[in-house]
């Protein structure tokens, strides 16, 4: 409708003998038919008295940049040749090819060279143009291009900061984003945010937690959508829901739950915390704007806490909204066919996947399917299913295999787990334990003395563990027989206190049964 319109405002200007090239070409651009706009750029020549813009060049440039059209060339090329590339020329390209395919990648490469040609970077200073290629290099997963970029830059801002500070931590390399982000001059949100998520996303869940409090807390900067979407799942994965729900208030106050992705992030978070009351009301608070991310999130915080019932309800539901589900969506069903031990139901869920859905059974659904047949006794059919997977079982189908040999004392099977588990974790000597428990239970103390032989050679150290306490939305990390937490001293004056008030009233109570 769009581009007819444009198509007839074209007809009347050359009727009329005008040549007006803006407006027809902002129209034609908006329709997003960019070999038309291609067109009527080249029926401008360069001779003309009034050729076109700069602006409509690079209204052009950062539209065929950002669709990855092969016509970014020649135009490009054309602009050049005009002597319309202004610095906001290259920072639109190099903005819009950030994420770019390989080809898009050396033509912005080739216009780096052509940048520093033409002398608009030395000479600009412009810190918008130095952000974006800083941006582009980095996104590009360029990184030392980055750095070198970075490095050369006569004055660096908060943007250009960000920009690689970004790239460190979505490519994991924490190392180099704390160096840098100490080295900042001044912290803004972004910067912030780059760090809580670089934590989040590489696993390093504590330590987004203390940079969030640090930032919000210490420093007084107040959090975004991005940055609490970023630290709920941090929040989720060591079991602070005193903090996420401190966060939440925050959020409601400042109306950012009507972001999904936030939404979302706080169903996660008080599923993973075990408040499923929380999830709930959260997930019943979307309303309408639920995505499927929201369902999954829902039915596997109900399946993985046993409630099957409630999760295959949610799943009908899903259906009846005319939801289409994914791999996850069947994952969170088929494991809440094994908690309620619905054999018949799990394996009609799995065999439907690819006629029903069009979904491909991944590793992780032949895992849920070891384990349902495992749960239920079917140990044979357990196996026949490993053995007839389309890819090679990984350690946790074979551990799953072995847990159901363990409960119901299967020998036979608990030996053929463990000899492939030995060769995929080698390290892993719980699997060896599991298998002497095994023994034990059914009277074969050779064996027993065998594995425990074994264990010695592999010289067998338990690993130590540890809990997380929540108190005032900190978390605070104890081993046994720590002596790492600042308060240490205090800590064991009080358990100390505790067992003897225990062992007094132990004490009184055997008195008074004498």
């Amino acid at each position: 409708m769009v581009m007819e319109e444009a198509k007839r405002l074209h007809a009347r200007l050359l009727r009329r003998g005008e040549r007006r090239l803006q407006p027809l070409l902002l129209r034609v651009l908006a329709a997003g038919d960019l070999r038309y706009a291609a067109l009527l750029l080249e029926s401008f020549p360069s001779s003309s008295s009034s050729p076109p813009s700069a602006p409509l060049h690079n209204r052009r440039l950062h539209a065929l940049a950002s669709a990855r059209h092969p016509l970014l060339l020649p135009v490009f090329s054309r602009a050049h040749r005009l002597r319309l590339l202004a610095p906001l020329s290259f920072t639109l390209l190099f903005s819009a090819s950030a994420s770019a395919s390989s080809s898009s990648t050396r033509f912005a490469v080739c216009a780096h060279a052509l940048l520093i040609k033409s002398g608009h970077f030395a000479s600009a200073g412009d810190p918008f143009l130095a952000s974006a290629l800083v941006s582009f290099y980095a996104k590009n997963r360029l990184l030392a291009e980055a750095r070198r970029v970075f490095d050369e830059l006569p004055r660096r801002d908060a943007a250009v900061y960000n920009a690689l500070l970004s790239a460190y931590a979505r490519g994991g390399l924490i190392d180099a984003a704390e160096k840098l982000f100490e080295e900042m001059p001044d912290k803004n949100l972004v910067s912030w945010t780059a760090m809580v998520s670089g934590y989040a996303q590489n696993g390093m869940h504590e330590k987004a937690v203390q940079t969030f409090l640090e930032m919000w807390e210490k420093e007084g900067v107040r959090p975004n959508e991005l940055t609490v979407s970023s630290v709920l799942p941090a929040c989720a994965a060591v079991g602070a829901m005193e903090l996420g729900r401190k966060v939440e208030r925050y959020a409601r106050g400042k109306g950012l739950l009507k972001n999904l992705y936030v939404a979302n992030a706080l169903v996660e978070m008080y599923a993973k915390c075990g408040s499923i009351r929380g999830a709930w009301k959260v997930f019943q608070g979307i309303g309408q704007r639920r995505d499927l991310c929201s369902w999954n999130s829902m039915i596997m915080a109900f399946a993985v806490h046993g409630l099957w019932r409630e999760a295959l309800v949610l799943f009908h539901k899903l259906r009846m909204a005319g939801v289409k589900p994914d791999g996850i969506t069947l994952l969170g069903v088929i494991l809440a066919c094994t908690h309620g031990g619905l054999v018949d139901e799990g394996k009609l869920l799995f065999n439907s996947m690819r006629e029903e859905f069009g979904l491909k059974p991944r590793i992780e659904h032949y895992g849920c399917m070891v384990d349902l047949l495992g749960r239920a006794g079917l140990l044979k059919e357990a196996e026949g299913l490993i053995v007839n997977m389309p890819v090679e079982p990984d350690a946790v189908i074979w551990g799953a295999l072995l847990g159901a040999c363990s409960f119901h004392g299967n020998i036979e099977l608990a030996e053929i787990a463990v000899d492939k588990l030995m060769h995929l974790e080698p390290q892993n000597t719980a699997n060896l334990v599991i298998l002497s428990n095994i023994y034990a239970s059914c009277g074969k103390w050779d064996g027993v003395a065998q594995v425990w032989k074994l264990l010695r050679e592999k010289d067998h150290k338990k690993s130590a563990g540890y809990s997380f306490i929540e108190l005032d939305g900190r978390m605070h990390k104890f081993l046994v027989e720590d002596k790492s937490h600042p308060r240490f001293e205090e800590v064991y004056e009080t358990l100390d206190s505790i067992t003897l008030i225990m062992k007094l009233i132990n004490l009184e109570n055997s008195e008074e049964e004498g």
